[in-house]
């Protein structure tokens, strides 16, 4: 059966989520950067890493554990290569910083074909693919990945998790191809950590072999999963490593101490990773027949999608379709738990709750 969302303006959203992390100490700037991004997951239907999941995260690893510091300064470090940037982000909040970085990333880029941007002591961005569908959708070819804040994930053929879920973000300009930026976004487990709480919230079991419990058993049930499972098994766990390793060369911290308790004389934030590309900065210049880039682009995809493919689905097409489903309904879509979720944060910062009942459905 459908189910019933309810719909929240946008405005309405993003003064509560603004409001919350103004009242714990966060600046306008950083707020509103918190606030676009959780617009953006929502519009598209990323429920796992919407606003709840945000600051639900940073209350337990954020501005009230020292994990993140409201108001902090990026330190941006010398580098002798023009088109890299290496930061330090002194534990800013990791939307704030996220979204600098893929502005600064599209710059570069306009002017030297590629730009790369690697962040150290960093709080986590919440969804990689608002960043990189943003970067596509202005032309851009974009990648980002991310350590985990917890190790939540036993790798393959193990029995205690020292890996994050960790991310990885892909986003390609074929909105005139496909009629939507292509994003391929995914975790390295089978599911996000965040998907364990929505479920939780909504009371629905979890799919198989996804999760184990602290026994380290198999388990369905959201309430008694305490670890993940990499997806595809040595394939996802191979490419969980390539998030922890590009890490280390950064400057990452070990994944078990990450977000722990504090640990004399070592690092216990996150590391991201933000490249750009310009399509022209890749270019052959000589594509069959005499077509255009674009053009050639459009063909590959076709191509794929036929000789009886037609009914596959493109990465990203769900959340483009979310989106043209969020626009149709005039504001973004929520459950009646994420819409009490969301009253929480508005009592903490003050506002007047949201009224579900008063609220049209879809």
């Amino acid at each position: 059966m459908p189910e019933t969302f309810h719909v929240v303006p946008v405005e309405t959203h993003e003064s509560i989520v603004r409001g919350a992390y103004l009242a714990r100490g966060f600046d306008e700037a950083e707020a509103h950067h918190a606030a676009t991004l959780a617009t953006a997951a929502t519009r598209h239907g990323i429920r796992t890493h919407n606003a709840i999941k945000a600051l639900h995260l940073d209350e337990l690893f954020g501005s009230k554990e020292g994990g993140c510091v409201p108001r902090a300064t990026i330190k941006k470090l010398p580098s002798r290569f023009a088109a890299t940037e290496v930061w330090d982000a002194r534990k800013k909040l990791g939307q704030a910083v996220a979204w600098e970085a893929v502005e600064t990333c599209m710059r570069l880029a306009d002017t030297y074909g590629t730009g790369t941007v690697s962040i150290d002591n960093a709080f986590h961005y919440l969804w990689g693919g608002g960043y990189v569908m943003e970067a596509a959708k202005r032309g851009y070819i974009a990648y980002t990945n991310c350590t985990a804040s917890l190790a939540e994930v036993v790798p393959f053929k193990g029995v205690f998790p020292t890996l994050g879920t960790n991310p990885h973000s892909w986003g390609f300009p074929t909105t005139q191809a496909v009629g939507f930026p292509i994003v391929i976004d995914w975790a390295t487990s089978v599911i996000a950590m965040g998907r364990v709480q929505q479920l939780k919230r909504e009371g629905k079991p979890l799919p198989p072999n996804a999760a184990v419990d602290r026994e380290g058993k198999p388990t369905t049930d959201p309430d008694k999963a305490v670890s993940l499972l990499p997806f595809g098994e040595h394939k996802g766990y191979a490419l969980s490593l390539v998030n922890e390793l590009t890490a280390a060369f950064i400057g990452g911290s070990l994944p078990t101490l990450r977000s722990r308790a504090p640990v004399a004389g070592e690092k216990q934030s996150c590391a991201f990773f933000f490249q750009v590309i310009h399509p022209e900065a890749i270019s052959g210049q000589a594509f069959a027949r005499g077509s255009s880039q674009s053009d050639n682009v459009e063909a590959v995809i076709s191509d794929i999608l036929g000789h009886g493919n037609e009914g596959c689905m493109l990465p990203g097409q769900l959340e483009a379709e979310f989106a043209t489903r969020t626009a149709r309904a005039g504001g973004l879509l929520f459950s009646q738990a994420e819409v009490e979720a969301l009253n929480e944060f508005a009592r903490e910062a003050g506002q007047q709750p949201i009224d579900c009942a008063a609220l049209p459905t879809v």
